[in-house]
């Protein structure tokens, strides 16, 4: 079992790593409910998933347009933030490096 983060740095990475990862589920979720287009997003438990995830949705849709009439933005926003994820808290992360230099050697 590991020991919960001590340093207010490492609660961030924590929390950054948790909120990037459920954004992406969100996402991922999106994607499977393009092939149910009856599905209504402002009823019930699906909006859990639709309101976190429309604010980023509409103005992309803006951008790129339906491909075969089908709404390709969740793909475009699982990618923009599973990269955003791995840039900061990655293996090699941004936020990764600061907390591993900042951890006393043992």
């Amino acid at each position: 079992m590991t020991a919960l983060p001590a340093s207010p740095l490492a609660w961030i990475h924590l929390s950054l790593g948790m909120l990037l990862a459920l954004w992406t589920l969100l996402f991922l979720f999106r994607i499977v409910l393009t092939w149910y287009p009856q599905v209504d997003l402002q009823h019930g438990v699906m909006r859990l998933i639709g309101l976190p995830t429309e604010p980023l949705l509409a103005p992309t849709r803006r951008l790129i347009q339906p491909i075969g009439g089908v709404d390709v933005t969740p793909v475009v926003w699982v990618g923009l933030v599973s990269l955003l994820r791995e840039l900061l808290v990655g293996q090699q992360g941004l936020l990764t490096q600061v907390l591993q230099r900042s951890l006393p050697v043992a």
